[in-house]
């Protein structure tokens, strides 16, 4: 069954639409659905049950809850609660994705596809303050509704996707090591106070690697300890669970014969993500092509 939504939310006019939501007063429920837009859901009071792609789960007062274009999506009441939260639906041109620069190309034109977003951001995020705050900033301006405040909606919105980019809950940086003996060094990094952090990591080499050591910095020690080691690496990927709020670091290693100096990783989370395009700090000679960070979205 096609699951579209055959109502238009924006205009080359007037690209975004603004809705008051109250469920399950104003609407029994989201029927589940998928438009060309992104939409913002900003929780001002209750609870329901939201699906976004392969994601289900039950919205908080003050989440924020962002739906890149064409991904599934559905509302539902939980239990007996009720939900009121504020809506707008907009156009990716006011991102200015059609545009040729740097910009568009690596951060904007990715989040059409290719680039899940996390799509639930809750008061335990970090730089949740920021994210609030210039949440309410769109939904003013999309209140306003003036050909002025669209320029200010535009500016929040961009405001908005470089915050999610720079403030993402992983980071990885790569090199190979100086001497250039095939030796990768990963460093990921982990925000989050609390959760920790599964992670895939996958090298695209021509070298085979077979194992990796690990150290790491985290909670309130200055202390750089020795972690459980990457023992086998199968077709260059491996699986590690980052500690929360730390500077991980993987040495991954493969015999000394067949180096080759070409070598990029990626990586991707196996909970709920912030996923971004992250730049690279070379620490040694040659330092590595650009790294994914988040799963592609089905």
């Amino acid at each position: 069954m096609d699951s579209e939504e055959k109502r238009q939310h924006s205009s080359q006019l007037i690209p975004f639409s603004y809705y008051k939501c109250l469920i399950p007063d104003y609407f029994s429920s989201v029927p589940l659905h998928w438009h060309s837009e992104f939409e913002i859901n900003f929780i001002i009071s209750g609870c329901a049950e939201f699906i976004c792609g392969d994601n289900r789960f039950v919205s908080s007062e003050g989440d924020i809850i962002i739906i890149p274009p064409n991904m599934l999506h559905a509302v539902y009441p939980h239990e007996d609660s009720k939900q009121l939260y504020d809506t707008v639906v907009f156009s990716p041109e006011m991102l200015g994705v059609s545009e040729n620069d740097r910009c568009a190309a690596e951060c904007l034109k990715p989040l059409l596809g290719g680039t899940e977003i996390n799509t639930q951001i809750t008061r335990e995020h970090i730089y949740y303050s920021e994210l609030k705050t210039t949440v309410e900033n769109i939904f003013s301006c999309a209140k306003g509704n003036t050909p002025q405040l669209d320029m200010l909606m535009k500016s929040e919105l961009l405001r908005l996707f470089w915050l999610l980019y720079e403030n993402g809950d992983i980071s990885v940086y790569s090199s190979t090591d100086s001497e250039n003996d095939g030796t990768v060094k990963i460093i990921v990094t982990n925000r989050s106070l609390y959760d920790d952090t599964p992670v895939e990591i996958s090298i695209s080499s021509d070298n085979a690697y077979e194992n990796a050591e690990v150290y790491s910095l985290y909670g309130d020690s200055a202390e750089i300890r020795a972690m459980p080691a990457v023992e086998k690496i199968e077709v260059n990927g491996f699986g590690y669970v980052i500690p929360p709020l730390s500077v991980t670091e993987f040495v991954v290693k493969k015999p000394a014969e067949n180096v080759s100096e070409s070598n990029s990783a990626e990586v991707s989370e196996t909970k709920k993500a912030l996923p971004v395009i992250a730049g690279i700090a070379g620490v040694g000679a040659i330092a590595a092509a650009a790294i994914l960070i988040g799963k592609k979205r089905k």
